[in-house]
């Protein structure tokens, strides 16, 4: 796949089918992950692959505790101002992320990525990234979330056996499967809206109207 097709298209897909991730699949994914610049080169990570079914189905439970929480706190106004103004871009990521939360335990497939001695992140999710890349590359849609982390980290860590001693965070789940969706380029506002040019505020001498690259 060319690199910036890979790049322009890769985005949520947080509807999949059930069918199961080939290993070749999994074993791209997390040997182009393990790839990714680390602070140090300390490489300190380490990634859970969840896809037997019992797991799953409590997995798929802390995730929708998990999910019913940030419905009612994070995204609780966000949400709601949607749904009065029409909103119809936030009304989608809604709908979508109801749909992660209500089919979890089908998803065939869940990475889950811990690191520990990295604060900020900078380290791990490089390496999130070109493990959803690599997916993409082979036609297989992820979804970074990271309510598990945040809502049932300790459920989680007692499920998976996770050392709670060690300094071990978990950052992401990372959903993974087959798109029911269509690949394609995400709407976004203009770079030149979000950028400056040397100080806060001033304008780049440029602009991109339109995404510069484009599928054949």
């Amino acid at each position: 796949m060319d690199l910036y097709e890979a790049l322009y298209t890769t985005r949520a897909m947080r509807r999949v089918r059930p069918d199961p991730v080939p290993e070749d699949v999994v074993r791209s994914m997390l040997d182009a992950a393990i790839r990714a610049p680390s602070g140090g080169n300390s490489q300190n990570w380490r990634f859970v692959v969840v896809t037997a079914a019992e797991t799953r189905q409590r997995l798929g439970e802390l995730y929708r505790d998990a999910f019913a929480i940030l419905k009612e706190t994070v995204y609780k106004d966000l949400w709601e101002r949607a749904r009065r103004t029409g909103d119809e871009a936030a009304l989608r990521v809604q709908r979508s992320s109801e749909w992660l939360a209500e089919h979890a335990a089908e998803v065939p497939m869940w990475l889950l990525v811990f690191s520990r001695n990295d604060p900020t992140g900078a380290s791990i999710y490089p390496a999130v990234w070109s493990a959803m890349l690599a997916a993409r590359g082979h036609g297989v849609g992820t979804c970074l979330t990271t309510i598990l982390g945040h809502f049932k980290s300790a459920e989680v860590f007692e499920l998976l056996d996770v050392p709670s001693d060690r300094g071990w965070v978990l950052n992401a789940a990372v959903s993974v499967g087959y798109p029911l969706g269509r690949w394609g380029i995400a709407r976004r506002r203009p770079v030149q809206e979000v950028t400056y040019q040397d100080r806060w505020g001033r304008p780049v001498p440029w602009t991109v109207d339109e995404p510069l690259y484009r599928p054949d």
